[in-house]
């Protein structure tokens, strides 16, 4: 992961996190419900770029690196992770 992404991403979850105090306090106001979901409906969609693109990041280098090895036990290994990441998914 470059240091560019590195930061980008931190400051994202910077961010989300704030996003997440600031529903906490929606909470405790006793805001509307439909204005409180609106957010936490920010926060999923926010966390899951995030996913998407340290996905990518581990496509593009350890699962790239591990092809260009040659080495199959190290490409199951990293076939493996990303299988058992999706199955997780869908639980």
């Amino acid at each position: 992961m470059s240091a560019t992404n590195t930061k980008t991403r931190i400051n994202r979850l910077r961010r989300i996190e704030g996003q997440v105090r600031g529903v906490t306090q929606m909470i405790e106001d006793g805001r509307y419900c439909i204005d409180v979901l609106s957010q936490i409906q920010a926060i999923k969609s926010a966390l899951a770029k995030v996913e998407s693109e340290v996905l990518k990041d581990h496509a593009a280098s350890c699962v790239a690196a591990a092809i260009a090895s040659g080495d199959e036990a190290e490409q199951r290994i990293k076939f493996n992770e990303l299988i058992e990441l999706l199955e997780r998914q869908r639980r």
